[in-house]
């Protein structure tokens, strides 16, 4: 059982006090050289104006919120303009830049960071927009584990590559985390090899393809460990939130987070929703708005193109597409977040039923009351439902349009872009096409997200093409590679000790020692990479500064 809620802060508005309809953000007007913070969407007093370091370390909020910002920056449409001729690169630095001042990390590190992110990517556009069928397409694809989640996840590694060797967590961290395919292995490969980082991933045994087991599976690396848990990934996700929620346990092994709820996940995404929207307006400079269709599972993707909108991106409608699974969906047309069972599709990063950074989303939707967001989430908790209507309902239907694209429907849309236009989508990609021809949104102003490569996917798009075209080389040679993975129950003390065993027995190994989630040390609890890390010269630059040890 979770522990109890944290108390709400003192001066949490009461029933008489709440606004009825007010901005759900208050917009940062002006330039601040002070870093955005963050506080937890439940409230406790303990949790609030956080900065960004510890929001990023911590991951999930001791009270099991999750970290929203207390403001949002602003830009405007002539400063989205200024940006226009600047690399993917320099571009998300910009806008990380409006979150995360001097203060939090340096502008030359920030810009490394970035830019060392992006150069694991095997196009120098990052994130290329295509013109197929009448509509957009931006290729998520193009990092090195095929998924979007490359973008945010290459990011997230080298944030805690630094934070760790500038004194965080006395350079130790165990991240742990729970995927529904794509974001294990985008994290495994973000991870691997960084000094004093643990990794553990949990994926329900079964419920990935074979290809995003072997990505994950056949990295060799000491501080990766792949675990197969029987139950679906719900109750993957379930393990990890109440591990988190285990103070005893996450202090031992220094507990973080890579799942959508790390808020540093969702401002990386922000990013390509710039460039998309640049990149939409070179060719037809006309557009005023940007339309998104988004595949959607845990809502990060969709929850970064609804804050780079409140931000003041010109983006007109966002579609929440869902398969089956339609919790999301339900929930935009009737007002009911009602959790079901899983059903099983081809399309296996969006089979969830409780989506993890929907409860960013609610918090904005309760006018930022965390009194009744926890009012919320404690019901839907205990009764697995939760349902709203009348002027939120109206509010969140103006927020985000839906659709929802069972198999027959996203095959058929695989069939049609590979016969009719010589483009092969992947199931879950195919889903937020099959959305937009269902609302009648296939138009140039129109960008459809393909968030995964269609290799990874060969049976499901096998169903529709035939034959298939030739994988990637780099998914061909998983299947030579050895696999490693442990097996578990679905039992949260079973996880904790198999979590715990991994991180004693990667430190004998590395004739490491000092407890559990070692191998940081140093002055100050700096860590400096040797010959197997990875940071820039830039960065160690700073990690000596903050040591007090000079730089030749």
């Amino acid at each position: 059982p979770l522990p109890p809620l944290c108390a709400p802060a003192p001066n949490a508005p009461n029933d008489a006090e709440r606004p009825t309809d007010r901005d759900p953000f208050p917009p940062q007007t002006t330039m601040s050289e002070k870093s955005i913070t963050y506080s937890s969407t439940r409230g406790c007093a303990s949790q609030r104006h956080l900065p960004f370091r510890e929001v990023v370390m911590r991951g999930l909020a001791h009270d099991r919120g999750l970290f929203v910002p207390d403001a949002l920056p602003t830009v405007t449409r002539d400063e989205v303009e200024g940006w226009r001729g600047l690399k993917y690169h320099e571009l998300a630095t910009e806008v990380i830049a409006k979150f995360v001042k001097d203060d939090e990390v340096p502008r030359d590190v920030l810009a490394d960071i970035v830019k060392r992110s992006c150069d694991a990517f095997r196009t120098i556009d990052v994130t290329p927009v295509v013109d197929v069928g009448g509509h957009m397409v931006l290729e998520l694809f193009h990092g090195p584990t095929f998924a979007f989640k490359d973008v945010a996840l290459q990011m997230l590694g080298n944030f805690f590559e630094y934070f760790l060797s500038t004194g965080s967590n006395g350079g130790r961290l165990t991240v742990l985390g729970a995927t529904s395919g794509d974001t294990g292995s985008a994290a495994i490969y973000g991870l691997r090899g960084k000094k004093g980082v643990d990794c553990v991933i949990l994926y329900p045994e079964g419920r990935v393809s074979a290809i995003q087991e072997r990505q994950m599976t056949t990295v060799p690396d000491d501080n990766i460990h792949c675990v197969a848990v029987e139950g679906t990934f719900d109750d993957c996700q379930d393990l990890v939130k109440a591990s988190f929620a285990d103070a005893a346990f996450r202090e031992r092994v220094k507990l973080g987070a890579v799942n959508s709820i790390n808020w540093c996940r969702v401002l990386a995404q922000t990013t390509y929703y710039f460039w998309s929207y640049l990149r939409v307006t070179d060719k037809h400079p006309l557009i005023g708005e940007v339309n998104f269709s988004v595949p959607t599972g845990n809502f990060g993707d969709i929850l970064a193109g609804y804050y780079a909108k409140r931000m003041g991106l010109p983006v007109g409608r966002l579609v929440v597409a869902t398969n089956e699974n339609d919790i999301l969906h339900r929930f935009f047309t009737k007002g009911e977040y009602h959790r079901l069972d899983i059903n099983k599709t081809i399309s296996p990063s969006m089979d969830i039923c409780v989506s993890s950074n929907f409860e960013r989303y609610l918090y904005h939707l309760a006018d930022e009351d965390p009194a009744a967001l926890a009012d919320w989430m404690k019901a839907f908790e205990s009764t697995g439902e939760l349902t709203i209507a009348g002027r939120k309902l109206d509010r969140a239907r103006k927020d985000f349009g839906s659709s929802r694209c069972d198999t027959a429907m996203t095959l058929e849309t695989i069939k049609r872009y590979s016969d009719e236009y010589d483009y092969v989508l992947c199931p879950h990609s195919a889903v937020g096409v099959a959305a937009i021809h269902r609302a009648g949104m296939v138009n140039p102003g129109t960008v459809c997200l393909a968030t995964a490569h269609e290799g990874k996917f060969p049976d499901a798009v096998k169903r529709a093409v035939d034959p298939l075209p030739d994988p990637p080389a780099e998914l061909q040679k998983l299947w030579t590679m050895k696999v490693r993975k442990t097996n578990s129950p679905n039992d949260l003390k079973a996880i904790q000790d198999l979590v715990e065993g991994k991180i004693e027995e990667r430190m004998k190994k590395q004739g490491l020692t000092g407890g559990s989630g070692g191998g940081g040390g140093g002055s100050r609890g700096v860590a400096i990479m040797g010959a197997g890390g990875s940071l820039s010269g830039q960065v160690k630059k700073v990690v000596l500064a903050a040591a007090g040890i000079g730089v030749a």
